[in-house]
């Protein structure tokens, strides 16, 4: 039974689940000296700011959370993806609109950083390969868009009066999506219909390889996606990991925690 009260079953062999993280907080000041191989931004690293409701979810859906700062050693991911068993990509800041090939919107928001975006990139495609679950939230569902050859809209506002941003407590929800019949998305939840939060001011625009819409809000908006031909992927524009005390959504957490705790020999067995 988790924290919420709910009687939830949890894999017999808890998985590890790296949530990756962009959020971090600034720091102006240097904490390392100059070294060869290091550069200006190493210097005054970022301290870490992700909010623990995301391993917290993860711990509630029966895995164990490890956090992956966004740190920009492209060259670790494959040796760091071969110890985890499933990816869980949280929110944070805009990505870099060179990485789909833009330039930056006038209301592009604040602390864009491509050297930690081309790392979570570089995560999401080393995961593709291997198979590994992967969840993406808010701006993961973003990147996870951008990886495959996708675009994103650099400011909704500019396309929309549907409040994608919410000023009422993350908790509640703030508008419905319509799940597309049969998605993973409908078979996880059981529900075509989910009320949902929203804290995000970009969104898809151009859809992704190999990726399908999952749901949609009333203006349109792509709220959910995924890769049907994977072992779990699926990314959902809003913050479902604040969500967890409504059942439908605890339930997005417990399948794919569920199927990071099937190892991929086991599935090919």
């Amino acid at each position: 039974m988790d924290h919420s009260g709910i009687h939830r079953r949890h894999p017999h062999h808890p998985p590890l689940i790296g949530v990756v993280t962009h959020e971090l907080k600034a720091e102006t000041a240097p904490a390392w000296a100059p070294a060869p191989g290091r550069r200006e931004r190493d210097r005054a690293p970022a301290r870490l700011s992700l909010r623990l409701t995301y391993t917290q979810a993860v711990q509630e859906a029966g895995g164990i959370a490890v956090v992956l700062p966004a740190h920009g050693y492209t060259d670790d991911a494959g040796a760091l993806l071969n110890r985890l068993d499933g990816l869980l990509f949280s929110g944070g800041p805009d990505l870099a609109p060179a990485t789909y090939g833009q330039l930056p919107h006038p209301r592009l928001g604040p602390d864009v950083d491509r050297v930690a975006d081309d790392y979570e990139l570089a995560v999401l495609a080393a995961a593709a390969q291997r198979d590994l679950p992967v969840l993406a939230l808010c701006r993961g569902m973003q990147a996870l868009n951008v990886v495959r050859g996708g675009t994103l809209h650099q400011h909704l506002p500019d396309r929309t009066d549907v409040e994608h941003l919410q000023t009422h407590e993350p908790f509640e929800t703030s508008h419905p999506v319509t799940v597309t019949a049969g998605s993973p998305l409908h078979r996880v939840t059981g529900h075509r219909w989910l009320a949902v939060n929203s804290l995000h001011h970009q969104a898809i625009d151009r859809l992704g390889n190999g990726l399908e819409i999952c749901a949609r809000a009333p203006d349109g908006t792509i709220e959910a996606i995924c890769d049907p031909t994977a072992r779990f992927c699926l990314g959902v524009q809003w913050h479902a990991e604040l969500l967890t005390h409504r059942p439908e959504h605890a339930a997005i957490f417990d399948a794919f925690v569920t199927a990071a705790g099937v190892p991929a020999l086991a599935l090919a067995a």
